[in-house]
């Protein structure tokens, strides 16, 4: 679990865990509650394995408030976030979204992120246990006609799974605008505006679960009736933090402050999509001459994909081994209920970056057979 930070502007709040707009509701579920990223959230309902099989079988309600929201608009806003994120957003279109990430002066990461062209403004979605971070941050390097606006007062829902658009389509979503998109044609990494009962909601199709599904920004007042609304169908149920884990491990994604971190960077953290074709040819964000010389060169270590023998998980902070040389360190480790087996991600030398190359886990005085293997670990089922 993430320590909360501390911070010393207007919006930071004391070291007591927040309770998210659904704490009620998610206690009346039946969740158990813990920490994380300072506030009290649901790490499961059921069981974290019966959890994580039913997002890859029909369709799982995340709640994921904890997630900073961010409008960033003004003239320039598209040239000011280039100057801070390695990513094309001049390029991106309206109704498109992009992942990115939020770099030091040395490419170090401060944050990865989603950013959605709102058409009037960018939309940005970071980390929980980042956000203030990231709020003092874009303050402090944003031009002061750029305007950055925190929303604070919006919840944020995810539904994941193969029928999330049968259950989401259900609740007969009305397209804000005329001739907009309608919510089974949106693809992934699209993102439009809705209404709901009249209610404004604001819509991506996306996720972090390797899954097809959505996520939908709602005001505070309104996420409990959205919530209520999409766990009365038949193919939804709420799902904790414990399988949202496994399922991104499975699929191979990141989680900041375990596998990204300032002291990884986009090529060592094997996010090199995230460095767009434009922006590798005139550099100009931050540690770029640092960034396109790993690029060009190789970094030291890199991000890998390793799947383990035996039952055995593999956790954070474990010593990879080659031979009797310390070669790495795992990231990221938990038993795959998909794949009824244990996998990991870890920092290696780059030099044994093979695929298949067999190496060894230190866990509690035992050594774990472990080999290199694709990521992700379970195909991602992205509706493109």
């Amino acid at each position: 679990m993430s320590e909360y930070p501390i911070h010393d502007n207007e919006e930071a709040q004391d070291l007591a865990p927040r309770p998210l707009p659904l704490d009620a509701w998610h206690r009346e579920k039946g969740a158990r509650m813990v920490e994380f990223a300072g506030y009290l959230m649901p790490v499961q309902y059921e069981g974290i394995m019966a959890e994580h099989l039913w997002t890859r079988e029909s369709a799982g309600l995340f709640d994921v408030s904890h997630m900073g929201q961010l409008e960033v608009s003004g003239e320039g806003a598209a040239k000011a976030l280039e100057a801070l994120l390695p990513g094309d957003i001049a390029a991106l279109k309206p109704g498109r979204q992009r992942y990115s990430l939020l770099l030091d002066e040395h490419g170090g990461i401060l944050d990865d992120l989603m950013v959605t062209n709102r058409g009037d403004e960018y939309y940005l979605v970071v980390n929980g246990a980042t956000k203030w971070d990231d709020i003092c941050h874009l303050r402090e390097h944003l031009p002061d006609e750029v305007t950055l606006n925190h929303l604070d007062e919006h919840g944020l829902l995810a539904l994941q799974g193969p029928k999330a658009v049968e259950a989401l389509g259900r609740l007969g979503l009305e397209p804000a605008f005329p001739g907009m998109s309608k919510l089974e044609e949106l693809r992934f990494m699209q993102a439009a505006p809705f209404f709901w009962q009249g209610r404004p909601l604001g819509v991506s199709r996306s996720g972090y679960t390797g899954e097809d599904g959505f996520e939908i920004s709602v005001r505070a007042e309104d996420i409990g009736a959205l919530a209520d609304a999409l766990a009365g169908r038949p193919e939804v149920k709420p799902i904790g933090l414990g399988a949202r884990d496994s399922l991104r491990l499975e699929a191979g994604l990141p989680l900041y402050g375990h596998d990204l971190s300032p002291e990884a960077d986009p090529v060592s953290a094997a996010l090199t999509f995230a460095l767009s074709k434009r922006r590798r040819a005139e550099g100009g964000f931050p540690g770029a001459e640092r960034v396109l010389a790993l690029l060009s060169n190789g970094p030291p270590t890199i991000r890998v994909g390793l799947a383990l023998e035996g039952r055995m998980a593999a956790r954070e902070g474990a010593k990879v081994l080659h031979g009797d040389r310390e070669v790495g360190t795992v990231t990221s480790g938990g038993f795959s209920p998909s794949l009824q087996q244990p996998i990991a991600m870890a920092y290696i030398e780059s030099a044994l970056a093979v695929e298949g190359a067999p190496l060894e886990i230190e866990m509690r005085g035992r050594r774990l057979p472990a080999r290199i293997v694709p990521m992700p670990f379970v195909p991602h089922r992205y509706y493109r």
